[in-house]
């Protein structure tokens, strides 16, 4: 009986035991890993061990023990579904916490935006700024950088499609613009596969050209088809399409925002006032409806358009009433 009494005993110190360590492991995984008061970062490369990721996370500054975060690891049975990446530890993490953002990968992110109308020179400058992006660009021109996306021998200009991009925390700026090139080239696609027949375009490369000038020419989505039916018609009957944004592009830096007349006869392989045709490439970045009006234009005998100081345009299907569009909306008269 003695010695029953004394295996009861045992066996209730041991379960005992149990639940404590059971409650102290629960409170553990439950407790706040102190980061002193600071976010920390932490980057864990492709093919780190559970145990080297729980030796990363004290590195990075968390006040726990690597053992016990490894140990956790294991006995969770989600080990070696951890992902690489890049991530942040905000005051408050617990342990149970940590291993759910390693498992679901949920990285922290940085976003940076192309908007609509940028042109390549405002697209470098926002990768510059942009917040913990790695700017593998900054020394690389343009035919090389262009090479280093695949596309040696293409100008920058257009190719990247104005939208916000999400990246993680130490990405390459050449990663976001690989998918802001690739996405311009599935749109480019989509609008030209809806292109009307009798559009004066002859590829998706012209159509980029002239979304680009649509998109430079006005704000009002509503105009964007007017306008591109006034260029389609100067196209097709050979008019030059004397577009003020051409002009201003062909000046690069040296333009002070104030056209003048002077600009437009001064030739540079972008002055549709000097030379017919499209421009040689892109003179900004398109969005969807520009590119949408490029190859649907509207079906009008316009020729000429002026802009009549609200943001929307008068639209003239012949000189003189061109000419006194001009004299009341941009002279006053």
């Amino acid at each position: 009986m003695a010695v029953l009494k004394g295996l009861m005993k045992l066996l209730l110190s041991v379960m005992l035991l149990a639940l404590g360590l059971a409650a102290a492991g629960f409170w553990w995984l439950n407790q706040p890993m102190d980061t002193r008061q600071a976010t920390l970062d932490l980057s864990i490369e492709p093919g780190t061990s559970p145990k080297s990721i729980a030796q990363a996370v004290v590195d990075a500054g968390a006040q726990t023990s690597p053992t016990l975060l490894y140990a956790w690891f294991r006995v969770s049975g989600q080990s070696r579904q951890m992902r690489a990446g890049s991530y942040e530890m905000a005051p408050g993490t617990t342990p149970v916490r940590l291993l759910n953002m390693l498992v679901r990968g949920e990285e922290s992110l940085r976003t940076v935006t192309i908007v609509e109308g940028w042109n390549w020179r405002q697209v470098r400058q926002a990768l510059a700024k942009a917040e913990n992006l790695k700017p593998d660009s900054r020394a690389l021109a343009d035919d090389a950088l262009m090479a280093q996306l695949g596309r040696p021998g293409v100008a920058p200009e257009g190719r990247f499609y104005p939208d916000t991009y999400s990246y993680a925390k130490g990405a390459s700026d050449l990663a976001v613009l690989q998918r802001a090139m690739k996405a311009m080239d599935k749109h480019v696609q989509q609008a030209w596969a809806l292109r009307q027949p009798d559009a004066s375009l002859k590829s998706p490369e012209e159509a980029l050209i002239l979304a680009s000038i649509v998109e430079k020419e006005t704000g009002k989505v509503q105009d964007r088809a007017q306008i591109s039916g006034v260029f389609n018609n100067r196209l097709r009957i050979g008019m030059r399409l004397q577009t003020d944004p051409t002009v201003i592009y062909g000046l690069g830096e040296a333009f002070d925002g104030n056209l003048r007349r002077v600009h437009l006869t001064s030739d540079t392989p972008w002055n549709t006032y000097t030379r017919a045709g499209l421009p040689p490439t892109p003179i900004a970045m398109p969005g969807k409806s520009a590119l949408l009006a490029a190859v649907q234009p509207a079906k009008t005998a316009a020729i000429y358009f002026v802009a009549k100081g609200d943001g929307s345009s008068h639209f003239s299907a012949t000189l003189d009433e061109h000419n006194r569009a001009v004299n009341r909306y941009q002279r006053g008269k």
